[in-house]
């Protein structure tokens, strides 16, 4: 949530102005670009691919679908939505990070795997109303200003029946392991960043990040708040992340 009338915002536990906060985000992800998916192995010890093949799962996808992959990043559930959707189907990685969006492009053109890529930002989406069946965002709402707006955008963008898919890190529900989740998110997090993408902030600022995120029942909130029929959310890990899933009726 915005602060002081909409004159600044969260970056992490830092206030920025409203205006400063999408080039900061922006240039988190630029430094981390080049290493993220081997980051992502490391932090989470591999388990970030079991999340994304049940948010999938979750997704209902289906041949011939129309999918739109927000906040996709380097691809990992384009990859998959490209195999399910077929030629039938679309799957468009966006991404408003354009050191993102291009390392996506990469890894999935060595791959063989042909999408659609668009640099968009969640907040105004560059799509005709009722376009998609699917909208996922993994790991991205988080970092979004304007949380409730994004969630209007994908909203907009949605047929009739299709659904939103949201994976993000959440609130940990095990209280006696906060402790140990604590030490490892503002200690051992930071100093992975430094050894391994030389860049401890950007790790910080991620460790931070989670903290100021709506946990399960605030996002589910907002979700229907703006409309979103049916929400609901599973909690994977114990809490460390979340899938909330909404649709539009």
């Amino acid at each position: 949530m915005s602060t002081n009338s909409e004159k600044t915002t969260h970056f992490g536990f830092s206030q920025v102005p409203v205006e400063e906060k999408v080039q900061r985000v922006g240039q988190v992800f630029t430094s981390v670009a080049s290493r993220y998916d081997m980051m992502n192995d490391l932090m989470s010890f591999g388990i970030h691919r079991l999340w994304k093949r049940i948010a999938i799962e979750l997704s209902g996808v289906r041949l011939g679908h129309q999918v739109l992959d927000l906040a996709g990043g380097t691809g990992d559930l384009t990859r998959q939505f490209s195999k399910i959707v077929g030629e039938q189907g679309k799957v468009i990685l966006a991404d408003i990070n354009a050191e993102m969006l291009q390392m996506g492009r990469e890894k999935l053109l060595n791959q063989g795997i042909l999408v659609d890529y668009v640099q968009a930002n969640a907040e105004m989406l560059p799509f005709a109303d009722n376009s998609f069946d699917i909208v996922t965002m993994a790991f991205g709402l988080r970092n979004v200003t304007h949380k409730e707006t994004a969630l209007a955008s994908i909203l907009r963008v949605l047929k009739p029946g299709g659904r939103v898919i949201i994976l993000e890190f959440s609130e940990l529900q095990i209280e006696p392991l906060k402790p140990l989740y604590n030490l490892y998110s503002f200690k051992i997090l930071p100093l992975l960043g430094k050894m391994i993408a030389k860049d401890a902030d950007s790790y910080r600022y991620l460790a931070e990040s989670i903290r100021m995120h709506p946990n399960q029942k605030t996002l589910l909130n907002m979700m229907q708040a703006v409309g979103f029929g049916r929400s609901d959310y599973y909690n994977l890990s114990g809490g460390i992340v979340a899938i909330h899933r909404g649709y539009k009726l």
